[in-house]
Parts: structure tokens; sequence; C-alpha cells
């Protein structure tokens, strides 16, 4: 227990805020970069202590999918973070290893090396090594996860007797004698985390790539109603990734990027304290209901949505926004009541499914 505490000391300590440009590394050119990514998009934003290398990537890769990593061998990352649903996994709630309900809905992966807070509501976790401790390490009375904050010497154990993973964590780190750690493990994890970057979707190839004829008459239309001043979306959903708030690697100033989308109204008594977002946090009346903008691209396979998977359906999320929310005093103000045809909202969900990388999600 005593080195379980130490490792959930040092992730508070070190994601208390956004790294700041003097604690990342310098990546001049992304072709530096250990995988592959858009030149549309920016550079992103890598803390000093966790430069990428392929061997970090490929050992990544291979714990997100290690039900060792799970202190009963049941499930790993993956179980909830499914590469055909845009690392999302098509529930509402998510369970545990153990079988506890997890209380917020499993988000999508793509792009999260540009995301500036990492939860449906703690602005604290804020990189991808701190976040990546919580499905670790959380222990009653929150959900358990995967559960190995009394297994951590189990852990590493099953892992170093594998050769060929123990053989990867020495290519990755270098350190024949104490290579195999969860502190390495979430490294790796966190590093494969960030060469998940999606940027080839149909809209890409419309918007980016020149090619006129890739998004129909129909998702033209949802274009151009998302960019417009009657739907509005683009405010909350806008720039490279769909979303309000991103951090790379020249930022200056970073933007959290929670908001109230009026899902339910935060003002009655009676309702669960789950659903009052960043306030849990933070104890500010302004923050009541309020939770992270998540980007949009692959929104079509990332469904039931919102932070409790309460809607299941794009065209539910369409009439949702359409209805003006919950009329909560809290809401966002952009979130009112909007005057959109039935033609109209199904040309708006033409256009988020065309927001779907086909590439990114294939097995």
């Amino acid at each position: 227990m005593k080195r379980v505490s130490k490792i959930i000391l040092l992730a508070l300590l070190s994601t208390a805020c956004v790294p700041s440009p003097d604690d990342t590394v310098d990546i001049d050119d992304v072709s530096d970069l250990p995988w592959a990514q858009p030149t549309y998009f920016p550079r992103p934003r890598i803390p000093t202590d966790n430069p990428p290398t392929l061997e970090k990537l490929t050992l990544g890769r291979a714990l997100f999918h290690d039900v060792r990593l799970s202190e009963n061998e049941t499930q790993s990352c993956a179980s909830c973070h499914l590469v055909e649903r845009a690392f999302s996994d098509g529930k509402r709630l998510p369970t545990g290893s153990t079988g506890d309900l997890v209380p917020r809905n499993s988000m999508g992966l793509a792009n999260v090396a540009w995301a500036t807070s990492l939860t449906w509501a703690n602005p604290l976790l804020t990189t991808l090594e701190g976040q990546a401790l919580v499905p670790l390490f959380a222990d009653h009375p929150d959900p358990i996860e995967l559960g190995i904050a009394t297994a951590v010497d189990d852990v590493e154990a099953r892992l170093a007797a594998d050769a060929d993973i123990s053989a990867a964590f020495v290519a990755a780190f270098g350190d024949d004698d104490d290579a195999v750690t969860i502190e390495h493990a979430v490294q790796a994890i966190a590093t494969y985390e960030r060469s998940l970057v999606s940027g080839d979707s149909k809209y890409d190839r419309y918007f980016n790539g020149g090619d006129s004829e890739a998004l129909t008459d129909l998702e033209k239309q949802g274009l151009q109603l998302f960019f417009s001043e009657r739907a509005e979306c683009y405010h909350c959903h806008g720039g490279a990734f769909f979303t309000s708030a991103i951090v790379t690697a020249d930022s200056v100033v970073t933007e959290r990027g929670f908001e109230n989308n009026g899902l339910y109204d935060v003002d009655d008594a009676a309702l669960p304290g789950e659903h009052l977002g960043l306030f849990n946090v933070t104890a500010v009346d302004k923050d009541r209901g309020r939770f992270k903008v998540p980007g949009l691209r692959n929104v079509g396979v990332t469904g039931p949505y919102m932070h409790d998977g309460s809607v299941a359906t794009l065209e539910d999320v369409v009439a949702h926004y359409v209805k003006g929310g919950a009329l909560s005093a809290h809401q966002n103000p952009l979130v009112k009541t909007l005057d959109l045809t039935a033609a109209e909202q199904t040309a708006l969900v033409a256009f988020l499914r065309a927001l779907t990388d086909d590439t990114f999600i294939a097995p």
C-alpha cells in the first residue's frame, strides 16, 4: 500500500495543471513523432518526462489490450475502449472488473493528445499519465475498474514472467533490472493513447483534401447548418477536433471546455449528485451540471451519448438541442430552442456521421 500511495501522490502533484511549454517535449517537426498525423493538425503537447518512442508505443498498445493489468485478470483498458467504436464501448455505463457500475459513459479516445482535460468532470486530470491511474487504482468508495490498488506487485510479476512483454519493457525503457513497473506501463499506455490520431473522415477529404464530391448534398447541408448561427453547434464543437478546448505544443492559454448543455435541471434538489458535474470538484454554483465538451470526430459510432449515456442516438441528441435542453437556469445560453425542420435535423445527423474515420476504427 505504501507504494500505491506514492504513485497516486506523484500523479496528483504532476496533474494539478496542464504542463507548460517549458515542461514538455519540443517537437519541431511532427514527422519526428512515432505516429502519423495530418498536416492540418497542430503539434501535440507531450510531458518532458515521457518522450515518445516507437518502442513505448508498441508496448503501450500491447498493455492497453492486456487483461493482466486488472487484479482479477478479466479486463483491460480495451474492455471499455473498443477500436471499432472509436475507443468507446457502446454501453450506457461501463462495468468494472469486479462488477462495479462506473457512473460515467466511456468516451472515445480519438485525438486525446490534444485534450485539456481527460474525464467528464475532473479539471485536475490533465495528462494521460495521470488519468490512467484512475481506472488502474480506483478503490472503494469509488467504483473499482481495473482494481490493482492492492495488487501492484502481483501485476508486475505477471508481466515480468512473460518473456516477450518483459523484453518489450526493456526495449522501451532500457533498464534490465527494473524495467517492468506500473510506472513504466502507465507511460507506455499514455504514449499509445497519444498515437490515436483520427483525421481522415469524409469531412476531411472535403474540407482539408479539396474533394468537392466527398460529401453528399445532404451532408453539405448539415455542414452549413452545423457552422451556422441558426444551429450554433460550432460554438462548443469547433476547430480541427470539434471541441471547445484543446492544448497544443504552442498553447499559451488553455481553456478547460466544461459546459452545462441542459441535460438536466440542476436546480432540482432531487437530482442525484453524479449529474452535478464540475460542481462536485469546485463547489462553485456556476459549475452545476457542467461536463467536458467531447470532440465529435467519429461521433457516429460512439453512442450512447452524454456523460451518463442517457441519450441513445444522434437523432435524439439533435432533438435535445432543438428542444432547448431542460431550460435550466444554469445551462449554457447557447442551448436554446432551435427552429429547425425535421429535414434539417436529418441533414445535421448526416453531417455528424460524415465525421467517421473508417481507417481509425478498422480492427
